[in-house]
């Protein structure tokens, strides 16, 4: 099920709606900053490769878990 969230980005409402999973995975990346940093960030990259915003949050999401599940594997 897709979890819905409202968002200020560049001064605009916006939502985004996204698998609890993918949200739970950018909570961690934004720590211990703030979410809509985040967001903003990603934002603004995609809006370069005009992706939509919820697809350029999944791929950030999945890249950061990569990583994350690399560094520990190397770390064993």
């Amino acid at each position: 099920m897709l979890e819905k969230r409202s968002l200020s980005l560049a001064g605009h409402r916006t939502s985004v709606a996204l698998e609890p999973e993918f949200w739970a995975v950018l909570e961690q990346a934004a720590a211990p900053g703030s979410l809509a940093a985040l967001v903003a960030v990603q934002d603004a990259a995609r809006a370069e490769a005009g992706e939509p915003l919820a697809s350029q949050l999944r791929l950030f999401a999945l890249r950061y878990a990569l990583a994350r599940a690399g560094s520990a594997a190397a770390g064993r």
